[in-house]
Formats: structure tokens, C-alpha cells, sequence
């Protein structure tokens, strides 16, 4: 791998982990000093949301600037939205608080181009390679990230002040740490003209079957998991009554789980092909609803859990590996800013359904609502390959 997947693979690990510190404080905090009990959850919907919002204008701004510059950028603005947030718990200002969590929507829809920017790096048969290689990132991130929630509630006298001062701090070892990426060398002024003149428009790239197939995978990846994951806490504590020490287990076990199989999973990919590694990832969302729905002892939600984490790594990094298949160069902003905003648009719709869903319905219903979404895929994944089937035989 060349110098720039492993320089954006050890800024992950710095710049994602930020989003496990949220996720584990954010409705800890929320829960003290929010006005109501019903908006504890508010601060990390509001990281969501702000991911979702970002994730055109940022890439907007690499097709104007490059990306090294919004790269550096969006590591300062995580770096403010700890210091926000430091700020927010001392003053106990909740409104503040959910305003940091805001930022740091913004600043994780930034981290999100790094597998991009990874994939531009490598030649077209290393793409998933390269892809999976970033999202190692994610496995540090996620030991990172609650570790400096514990360090930081020893360094201030204030609880969980110099959580978000370290958030700062790490933040900026991540600004330094992309400061040194490289930008791939652009094509001649009438080269790059000629190109952009030959581009298609969205209309004509969004017919691609293969297109919704890459975007449909990543989405019902990140979408499905987060609609289970943000439900199991409050499910498997609040109603099952299991221990608070062994339902933190089994969330850091599914972060691991999500990003461990990047050790294999890119090679799985060009080894297999997307569409079976697709089927795999819904194999494991299949036998993860099939495990929580039968029982509700430690082991269902464990092993739940970290299929639920084998079967988003093996959908995102297949759909993403795919999803360069459908666009020229001059297409790539375009296109990842779509795909970005239909995955994490989802992504924000399941948080926020998540607690409404099992308030109401509960939690059966809520894992047996996934099923549909996975037969959809299937049949989806199907049509591309009828599709092109068919193409080649015109041919």
C-alpha cells in the first residue's frame, strides 16, 4: 500500500475516535443536564444529523480546494467541537452540548472521505484493499475513544471535562498527521477540461444498476446496524435488566467486530467478488436477527452484536469497492457526495427511530423490521446481476 492509505489509516485512529467517546457519553451527559429525560439522547442524534448535513458541502469544498486543506480542516473542527463540549458540561449548557455534538457530525462526515481518498491512491484491483485498510482505523478508534473518557475523568476535577479536552488534543495529532497527505497529480489544464466537457450528468450515472447496488449496500449496512445497535443498550439494561458492565462489553465487542474483518475483508472482496461478499454481510444480518429474537441471555445480545459488526464491515466494504466502478475521475465528487448523503441520511433517520421503534413496538419487532430491508437487497442484488447478464449477451 502506498504512503497515503497508511498515513489516512493512522489519522483515523485519532479522528474517528471521537465518535465511540460521544456515543458513550453523549447520553450520560444528556441524561444530566438535559431539561427533559426524553432528550438524554439528543447530544449524539445531533452528531448524526450534523454528519448527514456535511457530507455534500464538504464535498463540495474538496472539488474546489483539494483534499488535503478540508482534510486539516475538519481535524481543527473536531478539535473545536471538544473544546465546545469541554465547555458545555462545565457550564452544564445542554443547548451548547448538542451544538458540539454538531460540529462533530461535521468534522466524522470529513473522516468519512478518507476511504476515497485512500482508493484514488491504489490501482483499480488494490481498491478494496486499500478501502478496508483505512477502516483499520476504526478498530484503534474504537479503543482509543473510551479509554480517553477514563483518562479524561482523572485529569479535571470536573467529570468528563478532560474527556473532551483529550478529544481536543487527539484531534490535533490528527491535523498534523494529515498535513503530510499527498495530493494525487492532477491531469493537464486541457486534459482536465476536455474530461469535465465529456462527464456525465447524475441522471445518467444514477441508471447504472450496479450504482444502486454499491449505495443500497453501504446504506442498508450502516442504516441496519445503527437502527440495532442504538436500541440494544437501552433494551438489553433498561427492560432486560443485565448490568451496566455487561452491556458496555457487548457494544465494544461489536465496534471490534466492525472493524477487525478489515484485516481480510478487501481480500475476501477481490477474491469473491461484491455481489457474494454482499450476501455474506446479509447472511450475518440474517443470523443476527434470527439469535436476538430467540433469547434475551447475555450470549443473544453478544453474539448478535458482533455479527451485527462481521455483516456492516462486510456490506460497506463491498459497496464501497463497487461504488468507483460507476464514475469517471471527474465524476468521483459528485457521486461520493450522493452515495455519503443517501447512507448517512439513513444512518440518522434509523438513531433517531431507534428508541421511538422499541418504546412502542418493542424489541422483536423492531429486529423483525430489518427483514424486509434485507430481502430488498437480495432482489436488488439479483436485478444487477440479470441485468448485466443480459448486456453481455447482447453483446
Amino acid at each position: 500500500m502506498p504512503f497515503n492509505v497508511w498515513l489516512l489509516t493512522l489519522a483515523q485512529a485519532f479522528a474517528m475516535s471521537a465518535t465511540p467517546m460521544m456515543m458513550l457519553l453523549g447520553g450520560l451527559i444528556g441524561a444530566q443536564i438535559a431539561p427533559s429525560p426524553e432528550l438524554a439522547t439528543l447530544p449524539i442524534a445531533s452528531m448524526v444529523v450534523g454528519l448527514a448535513l456535511s457530507v455534500l458541502p464538504v464535498s463540495r469544498l474538496m472539488q474546489r480546494f483539494g483534499r488535503k486543506p478540508v482534510f486539516v480542516g475538519g481535524a481543527l473542527l473536531a478539535a473545536s467541537s471538544g473544546l465546545v463540549a469541554a465547555l458545555a458540561t462545565s457550564e452544564q449548557n445542554f443547548i451548547l452540548f448538542c451544538l458540539s455534538g454538531v460540529m462533530l457530525g461535521s468534522a466524522g462526515a470529513v473522516v468519512q472521505q478518507y476511504r476515497f481518498a485512500a482508493m484514488e491512491s491504489v490501482s483499480e484491483e488494490l481498491v478494496a484493499k486499500a478501502a478496508s485498510r483505512v477502516l483499520l482505523g476504526g478498530l484503534a478508534a474504537a479503543v482509543i475513544g473510551p479509554e480517553l473518557a477514563v483518562w479524561g475523568s482523572l485529569l479535571w476535577q470536573q467529570t468528563y471535562v478532560g474527556a473532551f479536552l483529550l478529544l481536543t488534543l487527539v484531534s490535533l495529532v490528527a491535523a498534523v498527521i494529515l498535513s503530510f497527505y499527498r495530493e494525487p497529480k492532477c491531469e493537464t489544464s486541457s486534459d482536465s477540461q476536455r474530461v469535465e466537457n465529456n462527464a456525465r450528468s447524475l441522471t445518467e450515472i444514477l441508471a447504472q444498476p450496479q450504482l444502486w447496488v454499491a449505495i443500497a449496500g453501504a446504506t442498508l449496512g450502516y442504516a441496519m446496524m445503527s437502527f440495532v445497535m442504538t436500541a440494544t443498550p437501552l433494551h438489553m439494561h433498561h427492560v432486560e435488566q443485565h448490568s451496566l458492565a455487561d452491556t458496555k462489553w457487548v457494544i465494544q465487542s461489536h465496534i471490534i467486530a466492525m472493524y477487525l474483518p478489515s484485516l481480510f475483508s478487501g481480500a475476501l472482496v477481490a477474491r469473491l467478488g461484491v455481489s457474494k461478499m454482499m450476501l455474506l454481510g446479509l447472511l450475518a444480518y440474517l443470523v443476527t436477527i434470527i439469535t436476538a429474537v430467540i433469547g434475551r441471555d447475555l450470549l443473544n445480545y453478544w453474539a448478535a452484536l458482533v455479527l451485527l459488526g462481521i455483516g456492516w464491515n462486510f456490506l460497506f466494504v463491498a459497496g464501497t469497492a463497487l461504488l468507483p466502478r460507476c464514475y469517471a475521475k471527474t465524476e468521483r465528487y459528485k457521486v461520493q457526495s450522493f452515495n455519503d448523503t443517501f447512507i448517512f441520511g439513513a444512518q440518522a433517520m434509523a438513531s433517531l427511530s431507534a428508541g421511538w421503534v422499541i418504546h412502542l413496538l418493542g424489541w422483536n419487532v423492531l429486529l423483525l423490521s430489518c427483514l424486509p430491508l434485507i430481502v430488498a437487497q437480495v432482489l436488488l442484488i439479483t436485478w444487477w446481476k440479470w441485468s448485466r447478464t443480459k448486456a453481455l449477451s447482447n453483446h
